[in-house]
């Protein structure tokens, strides 16, 4: 069953979730095959061992240990890389022996359909989208078998958060949402009211709403103190400086009052971690740490990635990296002199940083002017010293169509489009529970992917495969 345009428009205007948004509207859901579901699920594995090795590397390489059982690796460069230009107090607290084997409670990466399957650019741990995802998969729920049907995305994010604190039956659990971050809040509100209708204390508070009450947290509820048990944390780390209450955030984790999801582990939400991965000195680590299926799984998905580190090399080294020119870069400086066709790479800031989200610090080398290309390299060697970037090869998402309505909101007719992807995984344990997805459809002319006006923020449906060899496109 098709929504109507007028349906569409009427469920987005009654509710403030959606304010002051706008996109292209679409009659149906993304149609994802049961098979491409069956690799979603293998993905979510894979990134959550990704998480856990990564911390693997991070804590041995600070601890100057070796990385392999029985062969010597040392790589103490590899923690440097992550800590690079973070406060010492945050440095301390990620390290802190009470953080170990913490990870994200919610797993995002972004992935581009592309000619050869999926294309992972990013891994995101702070991610936006879940109350939007939740929405739409209850407002296409009658048109088919809705990946994340059921409520899957409210009651999925409640477990993988709430079991934070399996001593407790209902802990109360603080949605804090920075200010930088407020136009997620009105989804956030709407995915906490949700739960409290299931009779869950969850709210959606600000940071200059909580309090201090002793060593514990609190937040006034009609004049009265009530005790926060679990944060889910909805800001960057490096916005930690413009939150007033921040050091009762930490002096509460430091007494065991709050647990705090995401971890403020900055290491975890370095973008360089993609590069880390690839980097040839550490191919060994990974093969031990992964399991091989998460191990192919990780390889055919992450793109070539470099981190841009102008460190001085010795006389006649070259970087492993892109090609300028047929010859191997000297100084990461060449990459300004590359010719367009070389120029089919990603440059964007690592993390710890106000442009390390929503694209804003994205600089797709083919798509620049050679002027626009050089201050862009520029910018990344100048900025090495506190704050990495990391280079990668561009993925180009292959061409889909879908229906869509005209903005007119005449009937709906098939548009050519590209697909980004944004799988939602609750981690739970051991395990990720793969509970929703979110499709952008952008127009084709589009190089970089993201929620837009020009864009059709969906939800995705489960179909059976069929005899096609290639994954479907979307309906035409």
């Amino acid at each position: 069953m098709s929504l109507s345009h007028d349906a569409l428009k009427n469920a987005f205007s009654t509710t403030a979730l959606f304010e002051d948004k706008s996109w292209r509207l679409a009659p149906e859901a993304w149609p994802l095959t049961t098979s491409q579901v069956a690799e979603l699920r293998e993905i979510g594995a894979a990134c959550l061992e990704y998480h856990r090795a990564l911390e693997t590397l991070h804590t041995r390489s600070v601890a100057g240990k070796n990385l392999l059982r029985n062969k010597p690796l040392l790589a103490p460069w590899a923690s440097e890389y992550l800590d690079r230009g973070k406060p010492e107090a945050l440095i301390t607290h990620a390290r802190d022996p009470r953080n170990r084997g913490a990870v994200p409670a919610v797993l995002r990466p972004d992935l581009l359909l592309t000619d050869d399957g999926w294309a992972m650019t990013e891994l995101d741990s702070v991610p936006g989208g879940i109350g939007l995802t939740a929405f739409l998969n209850r407002l296409y729920a009658n048109e088919g078998e809705v990946l994340g049907g059921g409520d899957a995305m409210i009651n999925g994010f409640y477990a993988a958060v709430a079991l934070l604190r399996g001593d407790m039956r209902n802990p109360l659990i603080a949605i804090v949402v920075s200010d930088e971050a407020a136009t997620y809040r009105p989804e956030m509100e709407w995915l906490a009211e949700q739960l409290q209708r299931q009779g869950r204390r969850v709210f959606c508070l600000g940071p200059d709403e909580i309090f201090p009450l002793g060593s514990a947290l609190c937040f006034d509820v009609e004049g009265n103190p009530e005790k926060i048990d679990i944060i889910y944390r909805f800001f960057e780390l490096w916005d930690l400086e413009r939150i007033p209450t921040a050091h009762y955030i930490f002096e509460a984790w430091d007494s065991g009052e709050v647990v705090i999801t995401p971890p403020m582990r900055a290491f975890q939400e370095e973008k360089l971690g993609l590069a880390l991965f690839h980097h040839h000195l550490l191919q060994d680590f990974w093969a031990e740490q992964l399991s091989g299926q998460a191990l192919a799984r990780l390889r055919s998905l992450i793109p070539a990635s470099w981190v841009v580190d102008p460190a001085p090399l010795p006389p006649g080294a070259t970087l492993v990296g892109p090609q300028v020119g047929g010859r191997a870069l000297t100084d990461w400086r060449g990459l300004a002199e590359a010719s367009k066709k070389e120029r089919e790479l990603i440059l964007k800031i690592s993390g710890y940083h106000e442009t390390a989200w929503g694209a804003r610090s994205v600089a797709y080398g083919a798509d620049c002017s050679r002027e626009e290309w050089r201050g862009a390299v520029d910018l990344a060697v100048q900025d090495a010293p506190q704050n990495l970037h990391l280079l990668q090869s561009y993925q180009k998402p292959r061409r889909a169509t879908h229906a869509l309505y005209p903005v007119s909101g005449a009937p709906a007719a098939p548009e050519a489009g590209r697909l980004r992807l944004c799988p939602y995984y609750f981690v739970r344990g051991d395990h990720t529970e793969l509970s929703g997805a979110l499709a952008t459809f952008c127009p084709p002319d589009k190089k970089i992917i993201h929620g837009m006006q020009d864009a059709a923020l969906l939800p995705c449906t489960i179909r059976a495969d069929t005899a096609r060899s290639d994954p479907p496109t979307g309906s035409g």
